[in-house]
Order: C-alpha cells, then sequence, then structure tokens
C-alpha cells in the first residue's frame, strides 16, 4: 500500500465522525444556522489566508519546478478561486461576503491548527512534514463533498448544495499532488519518521473537525475561566 494511502486508511473514522457531526448535518440538510455559517467563513478567511502563507513556505523544499508551479497555482487558488465556495455560503445568509469577514475572528481551535502547520513547515527541513499537516483539508473537503452528493438526506433545494459541488471536483488535482509528493518524499524514510507523519496527518484531521465544530458552537476564548 502506499503511504498517501496509508495515511487516508487511518484518518477514515475521523473524517466519518467529521461527516456526522452537526455542522456538516446541518449544512447536508439545508438548515445550517446563519451565526454558524458567519462564524465559519470569518474564521476560515483567516485560515486561508495563513494557508496561502504556508504554501509559500513549502515552495523552497520543491526539487521539480513542476511542483513548484503548482503550488504557486494554489495560493492564486485560493485568493481567488475557493472565494466561489464563501459565496455560496454568502448567498445561503443572504449577506455580503466581504462584509461578513470584515469582522475577524481567531478561535482557539482555528489558532491551534494554524500554529500546527506553521510548526510543521518551521521546524521540520523535509517538506512530508508540512504536506502532512496541510493535506488534510483538502482530502476531508473532498471525502465530505463526495459522500454528500450521494446521500439521500442532501437538501437538493438549498444552495448549499452547491458547496458540496464544489469541493467534490475542486480538490481533486490538489489531493492528488500531494499524495504523489508524499509518497516520493517518503519512500527513503524510516518507520519511525513515517510514525511522526501519519501522526501529524492524523492531527490535522482531527483539528479539521474541531474546525467545523468550533464554528458551529461559535467558539470564543474563555480568558475568564468560565
Amino acid at each position: 500500500m502506499l503511504f498517501s494511502q496509508e495515511l487516508k486508511e487511518a484518518s477514515k473514522p475521523i473524517i466519518k465522525k467529521i461527516y456526522k457531526d452537526p455542522f456538516i448535518q446541518d449544512m447536508l440538510h439545508g438548515t445550517l444556522s446563519s451565526d454558524a455559517i458567519k462564524f465559519y467563513l470569518r474564521a476560515d478567511a483567516s485560515y486561508l489566508k495563513e494557508f496561502a502563507n504556508i504554501y509559500a513556505l513549502l515552495i523552497p523544499k520543491m526539487n521539480q519546478l513542476e511542483d513548484v508551479k503548482f503550488l504557486v497555482e494554489q495560493i492564486q487558488f485560493i485568493v481567488e478561486g475557493e472565494v466561489e465556495a464563501h459565496e455560496i455560503l454568502a448567498e445561503y445568509v443572504q449577506e455580503n461576503y466581504n462584509e461578513i469577514v470584515q469582522e475577524k475572528v481567531w478561535p482557539p481551535s482555528g489558532d491551534h491548527y494554524i500554529k500546527h502547520m506553521y510548526f510543521n513547515a518551521y521546524a521540520k527541513e523535509n517538506a512530508a512534514y508540512t504536506i502532512a499537516a496541510m493535506a488534510p483539508c483538502p482530502y476531508v473537503y473532498q471525502v465530505i463533498a463526495k459522500a454528500a452528493l450521494k446521500d439521500n438526506g442532501l437538501n437538493q433545494n438549498s444552495i448549499l448544495a452547491r458547496w458540496f459541488e464544489f469541493y467534490s471536483k475542486e480538490m481533486d488535482a490538489l489531493v492528488n499532488v500531494f499524495d504523489n509528493l508524499m509518497n516520493q518524499l517518503t519512500e527513503n524514510m524510516s518507520i519511525k519518521e513515517k510514525n511522526e507523519i501519519k501522526s501529524c496527518f492524523l492531527q490535522s484531521t482531527v483539528h479539521e473537525r474541531n474546525f467545523f465544530n468550533m464554528s458551529y458552537i461559535q467558539e470564543d476564548w474563555l480568558y475568564g475561566g468560565d
């Protein structure tokens, strides 16, 4: 089994839980609250900005010009292409997307996730660690979206169905590139190193779950200890 496939197999139980969690289930049925949607958009706008920055940190670690070119294109996609998915959610809440994200949020779970990616980008020389921290993001969205489109519970009349349609296709190329890079970069690694990378991948998958859940409950910093 290829190492990338091994990572995906290990992440299946977590992704099943993400799918069954209330954020995705409410989105599936077209009943997700406007407050949860707006919180998600604000948090994701902050997340994607940092995700683009981490791509920039990954580029110098690439040996092939083709891989560099693809990552540059991915930065452009984050800046422009993924806004299409955000616009779908803004249409659902009947508010302007740019106005929604004027208000910034930086919740604890999002903070933890972003710092996890930065740590692996800065602390680990081998790009496999950075990719392991980043790859669950597109992979989780891809799997969830494809599952939703086959789910009889999907509310086809809801605008939110278009969000699933977007991610069912737009993540394919990135997931494939990450898979290939992961397999190449770990080819001569020890079992210990591969286990570290697997742990990194699974941690990011858990972070994806926490990100959806934090949006559902509109998580905040409890400085007072309450």
